[in-house]
Order: structure tokens, then sequence, then C-alpha cells
């Protein structure tokens, strides 16, 4: 094996059989499901303990409204004033209290309780009583069928969204899976950079220090240090994202199918679409998919083969590109303190290039969009946003372009300074001294 594999084996095996490597690559798949399920789980469990709540009901008018259910028990109470009722003992949640009609004294209601009301007994109790303040204002005025005719002008219609191609065939899309699919890849890029990034000039700050890197430039040339340390941490960074892949796959399927979006689903989606492409040319289907039906064939119609094509070459190139400045930043300094210096512009693009991606979600062919998927800096992350939403094939490929010479272009400049930085000692080099190195033969 020659030198530069000798280097990239080195790099990728002692990363691999790490503890933390190995932990963190077991437990992220379920840490980023839970963030998912947990709370879709937490807002299924419903509370056994039937709460009592007090309805002092003056005009009796609402109390019958009032409907109890699992989590509320609604029963009169003759006085709200009675002193016995918000005692420690007491077995009431919370007093509702209605004094008068509530049509011509909007004022006379309220909710009393020992502590801060339920958002959701506020929010049910405030419906019903606004239902019927309207009901009651609509028939006080006379008029027959008025409350039936001012349902019918405010009814809502829900508008489908489809992709049509020049042969005049629709498939079911989502504007929301696409921008949420597209930010997934963004923050995936951002984050493998940033973190991958991060462990080389971590790992040439360790070498320079310990006075290693000068044994190691005796047998191998400097450049191919650096890439065999760039190269070496990407294949980890590509191991991880595999078995990540992999693992969350196969735990959001079960998941899936244990919270309701089981294979019917996913069976049932292509007729959802095809329903939804009957909509869209004014047939009208014979069934209604539902909301679950809706999500599946919206995920399953992203163009995931261009997703995942895009996200090889992005993270390819956008870590090439940055992990090629992370080093000669290494190579530079002698301790972690000084590289903040340095550190500072990276951090304050990537950061611009995730509020890009937000501000281009909203009008992804829009200037900002469009600027921002071009330049080299920012487009790893900006263009990922952009992909489910059908960006022109021209674009693709100057984007890439540009950011692969980019790319090549920082990884020529970063060897010139890594080769000198490394066995330099001493004071922090300015920008200066750096670009000077560049031009040493």
């Amino acid at each position: 094996m020659n030198k530069f594999g000798l280097i990239v084996e080195r790099e990728f095996s002692t990363r691999v059989k790490k503890k933390s490597f190995i932990i963190l690559t077991i437990l992220m798949p379920f840490i980023f499901a839970a963030l998912i399920f947990v709370p879709i789980w937490l807002s299924g469990i419903t509370d056994d303990n039937q709460k009592t709540v007090g309805v002092c009901d003056k005009t009796q008018k609402y109390l019958p409204l009032l409907k109890s259910d699992a989590t509320y028990r609604f029963v009169p109470v003759a006085n709200a004033d009675d002193l016995s009722l918000y005692a420690d003992t007491t077995g009431y949640e919370a007093i509702v209290s209605i004094q008068a009609d509530l049509a011509t004294h909007p004022k006379a209601v309220a909710i009393y309780s020992r502590k801060e009301v339920p958002a959701g007994l506020l929010s049910y109790v405030t419906n019903v009583v606004n239902e019927k303040i309207r009901h009651d204002k609509l028939a006080a005025t006379g008029i027959v069928g008025l409350d039936k005719i001012i349902d019918d002008v405010q009814s809502e219609i829900t508008i489908p969204t489809l992709k049509r191609n020049a042969e005049g065939d629709s498939i079911s899309s989502d504007t929301n899976i696409a921008i949420a699919a597209g930010f997934v890849f963004t923050f995936l890029i951002y984050m493998f950079v940033m973190s991958y990034g991060g462990m080389v000039m971590q790992s040439v700050m360790e070498e320079k220090t310990n006075r290693i890197v000068e044994l190691m430039v005796s047998s191998v040339k400097p450049f191919q240090l650096m890439m065999g340390k760039i190269v070496g941490i990407s294949l980890v960074g590509f191991v991880q994202l595999a078995i990540w892949g992999v693992m969350l796959a196969a735990i959001l399927i079960g998941a899936g199918m244990l919270f309701g979006i089981s294979a019917a689903d996913t069976q049932q989606a292509a007729m959802a679409s095809q329903m939804a492409g009957m909509a869209g040319t004014g047939a009208m289907p014979t069934t209604i998919p539902t909301e679950s039906q809706q999500i599946v064939t919206a995920l399953l119609n992203l163009p995931y083969a261009e997703m995942g094509i895009c996200f090889v070459l992005y993270f390819v190139g956008g870590y090439l590109l940055y992990a090629s400045f992370f080093a000669a930043v290494g190579a530079s300094v002698n301790a972690q303190e000084d590289s903040s210096q340095f550190m500072m512009p990276v951090i304050l693009i990537m950061v611009f290039s995730l509020y890009a991606a937000m501000g281009s979600a909203e009008n992804t062919n829009g200037p900002l969009a469009f600027w921002t998927s071009l330049f080299p800096l920012t487009s790893p992350i900006v263009m990922m946003v952009r992909i489910p939403f059908t960006v022109p094939l021209w674009q693709e490929i100057l984007s890439i372009a540009l950011l692969y010479g980019t790319a090549l272009f920082f990884v020529w400049c970063s060897a010139r300074i890594y080769r000198v930085g490394i066995l330099m000692y001493g004071k922090k080099p300015s920008i200066k001294e750096m670009l000077r190195w560049m031009r040493y033969r």
C-alpha cells in the first residue's frame, strides 16, 4: 500500500475504533427518532384521572353545552363564591362562573382555580361559549336560517398542490414536506462539514503540538499527509452516514407502523396520487385519501434519486472546501485558542448559509436562493433546500462546477500553507505571513 493509502487507513481506523464513535453512531438514530415520535406519543397520552369542573350557570343556557369527556367532568354548583370550592381538599379542578347572558353581557364569565387554569380547559370552554353567543346573536336578527347561510359563506376549501409534467401527468406534492426534506439534507451537510472539518483541524494541531508531524513529513510529502487526513476523515463520515441511514430507516418504519402509518398507507399512496391527479384534471375521485396517505404520497413523490446524488456531490465538495481550510488553520496555529481568529470567518459564512437557506425556502427561485446556491461557499447548504422544488439542470451543473473548482483552489492554497505551517512554531502567524507562505517554492 502506498503512503497516501496508509495515512487514509490510519485516520479512518483510529476514529472508527473509538468508543465515542461507536456509541454515538448507535445512539444518534434513536435520539433523532425520539425527537420525532416522543412528542407524538406524549400528545396521545390521556390522563385517566378525570377532573371535576364546577359550573355556576345563572342562565342555565351554557351548562348543557359543556359535555364531559375522559379528561373533564362538568357538574353544576350553586355559588361560584363559595370558598369551600377552593380549599386544598376540594375535588374541583376549576369553577366556571357565568352570571348573565353573555350575548348581552360578554364580561359576565370567568374561570376560577387554585392554580393556573389548564390551557385545554380554557380553550374548550371558550369555544363552546363563543359558539353559543354567535348562535344567539344570529337568532336575535329574526332571519330564518341565517346561521346556516353564514356557515356556508365562511366555509373554507383545501387546495391540493400537484406537479404536472409536459405529458400532462400529475402527481401529488406537499410544499411543507418538500421544505422539511430539503432542510434535513441541509442540516446534515452543515453538521458534518463543521464536525468533521473540525476533526481535521484538531488532528493537525495535535500532531503539530506533539511534534509527531516532524517525523511524518520526513517520510511523506506534506500534501499527501494533508489529503490523507481529509480523505480518511471523510470516509469516517460516509460510514457513519450510511449506518445512520439504515438504522434510521428501520426505526422510522417501525415507529410509523406503531403510530398508524402502516404498509397499507404506502400501498394506497399511489392510488391517492392518482386521485389527486384526477382532481387536477377536473375528474372527481371516488374516494378521498386520508391525511396519512397524503403525507406518504408526498414523501414518495419527492425526487430521491436527484436529492441523493446532489447530497453526495455537495457533501464531498463542501467538505473538501472547508476541510482544506481547517487543515491550513490547524497547521498555522499552536493552540486551540489561537484558532478562533481564523475560524470566525468560516463560522459566519456557515451561519449566513443557514439563514440564506431559511430565507430561500419561501421562494426557491428568487434572487437570494439563486445566487447563494451558485456561490461556492454557500451552495452546499442552500442548494439542498431548492432541490425538492425542481432546479434547472444547468443551475445544478454550474453550481457543482463552481463548488469543485473553488474546492480544488482552496486545496492548492491550503497545501502550500500546510507544508510551511506544520513546521512553524512560536508566535501566531498573520494573514500576510500565511499569504507569503503560499509563494514559497
